[in-house]
């Protein structure tokens, strides 16, 4: 009679925006950059902008396009020389791939990250250019990564003064926060042109740079550079690849999984190379806040789904290993029961699904 749809699927669809904001009489939007909508209808705001460590926003330079590539490479090795680390933004995969392989000829230890690199590759790749064993990170979005490097002490953007999401004001200055964790920080954009972009990211970078040395100055701090230890979930896929491996599938040695690049000897060209882990799985997991974990967690199951539904299922098998794994560790019980847990809500269908039908069959009443 009604099809695949009950009628209270009526009552339970999304809100519309305006229907959601007229359920909520208040907001409070947290950001380090807002929107114009936030802006506009905001009618208080506070601005936390002194950071205790006395850090300030780093120093800002444009230089010309023309010799960008000779010129970030001076930059490079002027920080590699004081075991400091760099990011690099570009515009296009191709871009950072090229890049990449330019800057390995010339003997520099680097890497690159774009929307091709797996959820799990990526931590890896972060957790070398922490430990030094790569210098230099290029990447097209590096915003969406979240990275807190306090190790990074030079953000290059090239083709800073080509208007568009990746160089808009709010992202410019989200870039330039990169380098906001290391008492050196600067910042340097190549580009012919300074756009209105351009021009308000560096405003507002002075702006809040002045007020923190003003700040400093009255109580007398200097700044020091963020001193953080390197927790993240490299060994746990080192671990969970030991695993796959235990239970016949192969591993994989693309780049990315436990590898990274390194110039041989002869800095001709790249390597790869493993990592090794230095703690064990539960002793890595403990050190990660349930709130990380959970979201480590969720971005591997989707990235699952993925691969099954391109019948990639080995990456799906190994992903699922590496989910069971710390399902068990958050809900405090043993890898077999959450399998079998697992199973069982294949089975019965989803949580989600089975609330609805028990929601479905209230209203039919």
């Amino acid at each position: 009679e009604h099809g695949f749809r009950l009628p209270s699927a009526l009552d339970n669809r999304p809100l519309r925006f305006d229907e959601f904001e007229a359920r909520i009489p208040q907001f409070i939007y947290v950001s380090a950059t807002p929107g114009d909508y936030e802006l506009r209808v905001s009618q208080n705001d506070v601005e936390q902008i002194i950071r205790p460590t006395g850090l300030l926003d780093p120093k800002i330079d444009v230089r010309p396009v023309r010799g960008q590539i000779d010129d970030l490479e001076d930059e490079i090795r002027e920080r590699v020389a004081r075991k400091e680390r760099v990011l690099v933004t570009t515009l296009t995969k191709r871009m950072a791939e090229d890049l990449t392989d330019h800057l390995l000829d010339a003997g520099i230890k680097v890497n690159y990250m774009h929307s091709d690199t797996a959820t799990m590759d990526r931590v890896e790749i972060l957790r070398t250019l922490r430990e030094g064993k790569i210098d230099v990170l290029v990447g097209i979005n590096l915003l969406r990564e979240g990275l807190d490097l306090p190790e990074v002490s030079l953000v290059a953007i090239l083709d800073a003064d080509k208007e568009g999401f990746l160089r808009n004001r709010r992202s410019l200055i989200q870039t330039i926060g990169r380098a906001a964790r290391n008492a050196d920080g600067e910042v340097i954009m190549y580009a012919d042109v300074v756009t209105d972009s351009m021009k308000a990211a560096i405003e507002e970078t002075r702006r809040r740079r002045e007020i923190q040395m003003a700040y400093n100055e009255e109580h007398g701090i200097v700044p020091k550079t963020v001193r953080k230890a390197i927790n993240d979930i490299s060994s746990f896929i080192a671990e969970a690849e030991k695993t796959v491996g235990s239970k016949g599938r192969s591993k994989g040695d693309s780049l990315g999984h436990g590898a990274f690049y390194t110039p041989d000897e002869s800095g001709e060209g790249g390597v790869p190379e493993t990592v090794a882990p230095e703690q064990t799985l539960a002793e890595q997991l403990e050190e990660l806040p349930h709130d990380e974990l959970v979201r480590i967690v969720e971005t591997m199951e989707e990235d699952m789904r993925n691969a099954s539904a391109v019948m990639d299922f080995e990456e799906a098998a190994r992903l699922r290993d590496a989910v069971v794994q710390i399902r068990a560790m958050l809900e405090g019980v043993s890898e077999d029961e959450t399998i079998e847990r697992l199973r069982s809500q294949a089975r019965k269908g989803s949580t989600f699904a089975s609330g609805r039908k028990r929601q479905g069959a209230r209203f039919k009443k």
